[in-house]
């Protein structure tokens, strides 16, 4: 028996209610009580139980109406939920297990067994997430701390993050996949929150790739991704998506599964290029003439359009090489488009 759970009795009948929370006290556990579903959904958006023992058949919103709610809240997805029910008729569970009831008591109430089936229900959920159900509060202020940190870092790359869930559908974007959302070039978003092409053939083929990470997540496989090149209307080089599977199992309920990364190799992040230039120890002429390489631009067309001498140039091409460890420009170029990451504010 994990003592000290937090449990919510919902029961509109004041006598049984008292006799069911003092039997939970008795037994060592913490008990808040509702009197019927509207009741007891506001206290779970306020604080958080273990486990909630509740009544089918109560005013204003019964018990199966109020397991419908909880199940449909991310938050309270998973909260174990056990019925106390003189509704033993085989529809009358089969709603229940419909509606994701964990398990049942019958009226009148045994409590012996009433506190044998909730300890073994906290005991099966608390093996399950491998710690106990009342939860550290700096523990979860950690994980948040985590979670912001981790979204902040996801906005300052340049590679467009998007995750979907078994539908398809968009849960999440960092900043430069909403800016290539917004650019709609090689890449949109639906109405429905789904990420499409520029031709229904593109669509497809993103889709393809989006498909085969779910398939194979729900075989059990976590590695493995596909890519596919997005033509773009505007001329520019074609994006490039690539769809992995995420999480550790098959796809369920509205969680992230599968992520798409795109790329840009058109896009250019000036703050790659300061790190670059910082790492080696470039000049600002040299960081200069790197970008413009990036840009495409022959020695010739540099020269013209900074002022300089095809020699200024070629010796400051030298000097590159030298700095970044490189003889090919081909080379010097991939060090400065290759890094995502955008180190300034975004």
């Amino acid at each position: 028996m994990l003592r000290g759970a937090s449990i919510l009795c919902v029961e509109d009948e004041e006598d049984l209610r008292t006799d069911i929370c003092e039997e939970l006290e008795a037994a060592g556990y913490q008990v808040d009580e509702a009197k019927d579903g509207q009741q007891a959904l506001e206290a779970l958006r306020e604080r958080r139980f273990d486990l909630v023992l509740c009544d089918i058949t109560m005013p204003r919103m019964s018990g199966l109406e109020l397991l419908r709610r909880v199940r449909q809240e991310p938050a309270l997805g998973d909260l174990p939920f056990v019925f106390l029910t003189a509704l033993a008729g085989r529809e009358d569970i089969i709603a229940g297990k419909e509606a994701g009831v964990d398990d049942y008591l019958t009226k009148p109430i045994d409590f012996d067994l009433m506190l044998i089936t909730i300890a073994a229900r906290l005991d099966q959920v608390a093996r399950i997430k491998g710690h106990t159900p009342s939860p550290d509060p700096a523990s979860e202020q950690g994980v948040r701390a985590a979670l912001l940190g981790a979204d902040e870092a996801l906005n300052r790359i340049a590679v467009g993050v998007f995750l979907l869930d078994g539908d398809r559908k968009v849960l999440f974007r960092n900043r430069r996949a909403e800016d290539l959302v917004k650019e709609a070039d090689g890449i949109s978003l639906s109405r429905e929150s789904l990420l499409r092409g520029e031709t229904p053939q593109q669509t497809q083929a993103l889709r393809d790739i989006i498909d085969g990470a779910i398939a194979r997540l729900s075989d059990g496989q976590r590695q493995g991704s596909e890519a596919v090149a997005l033509r773009r209307s505007s001329g520019k080089r074609p994006l490039v998506a690539i769809a992995c599977p995420l999480g550790k199992g098959p796809p369920k309920g509205a969680e992230p599964v599968v992520g798409v990364f795109v790329s840009d190799p058109e896009w250019r992040s000036s703050d790659a290029a300061q790190v670059v230039a910082q790492l080696y120890g470039l000049s600002p002429a040299e960081t200069r003439l790197a970008l413009a390489l990036v840009r495409g631009l022959r020695v010739d067309e540099i020269a013209e359009e900074f002022g300089l001498s095809r020699n200024t140039v070629s010796y400051t091409l030298k000097n590159l090489f030298r700095k970044t460890e490189t003889d090919r420009q081909a080379d010097l170029i991939s060090l400065f488009i290759a890094s995502p990451v955008a180190l300034g504010p975004v």
